[in-house]
């Protein structure tokens, strides 16, 4: 019970007033909570580069390696923003811990999302795949009037690598669970590309725009944050996500030893991770449009 109490007594939902927009906004930001991740920030900021995103803001949570100078290197100190954000806060009445991850993502939205047409708001092992255009923004025009855009994870395993293979994330994961609206627990998520002068709530994988929780898919069909998770909901006509959720064997044991990035049971935080590992790994199929969409740049 104690355990359970740690890892729900949080506050994860954070309403804000959203941003006035600036005149002559444009393009995609990206914002990124991290800690330790030189082995692979350069190719994520690379390959979002070259799909067409402005800005990454950066919100470092306690790095103590070469993220930082990796990043910078990769895209240039003009396209980076950081935020050091190392911090566990709570409610000084009720002790809830505030979710340092949706913190930071309502932060960047109101004190960065003026200057931006879209935002969004993914980790790491997390790419936007250009489908229907070479760049993102291309593949978000026909969206113009929407504020919330919900694209489902591709959930990619360990494709039986046990250490991290040469050449990086992209080339080498190529396999993933064929069903991203499996309904099998913590399969089926989503992230959002919004138009930050409108959110007003946010959660990891929930952003509220107007006082709604309506989203669109990228092919512009509207749905509930319940009611995406309905197979008919599914699109990646124009946009893939994909979720390197463990990448090598070795990079999946340092995941489970890191921890969770809220208070957890550490017995219960691996329980969790590997049961969705074994989910993801069941059957798989393969899946080269990350992959061929890079190799092309």
């Amino acid at each position: 019970m104690l355990s359970f109490l740690r890892r729900t007594r949080s506050i994860s939902r954070i309403a804000l007033d959203p941003p006035r927009p600036f005149v002559g906004r444009e393009g995609l930001a990206l914002v990124v909570i991290l800690r330790n991740e030189e082995r692979h920030i350069g190719e994520w900021a690379r390959f979002h580069l070259a799909a067409g995103v402005r800005h990454f803001h950066v919100y470092d949570n306690g790095s103590t390696d070469g993220t930082l100078v990796q990043l910078v290197a990769a895209v240039g100190v003009q396209n980076v923003t950081v935020m050091p954000w190392d911090q566990k806060l709570r409610d000084g009445i009720t002790g809830a811990e505030i979710h340092n991850q949706v913190l930071a993502y309502a932060h960047a939205v109101r004190n960065f999302g003026s200057g931006f047409r879209w935002m969004s708001f993914i980790d790491v092992d997390e790419f936007l795949v250009p489908k229907s255009h070479d760049d993102l923004i291309s593949c978000l025009a026909h969206l113009e009037g929407e504020a919330n855009v919900s694209l489902p994870w591709h959930m990619f395993g360990r494709n039986g690598f046990e250490t991290p293979p040469e050449g990086g994330v992209v080339p080498n994961y190529t396999r993933r669970h064929p069903d991203p609206m499996s309904p099998l627990k913590g399969m089926c998520n989503f992230k959002m590309i919004v138009d930050p002068s409108r959110v007003t709530a946010l959660r990891v994988h929930s952003i509220e725009t107007e006082g709604s929780t309506d989203s669109v898919n990228d092919r512009g069909e509207r749905a509930s944050a319940s009611g995406r998770k309905a197979p008919g909901f599914y699109s990646a006509d124009h946009i893939q996500l994909n979720h390197y959720y463990t990448r090598s064997n070795a990079e999946l044991q340092e995941k489970i030893a890191r921890g969770s990035n809220m208070t957890q049971n550490e017995a219960d935080h691996m329980r969790r991770v590997m049961r969705k590992v074994d989910q993801i790994e069941a059957e798989s199929i393969e899946d080269l449009a990350a992959k061929r969409w890079f190799a092309a740049r």
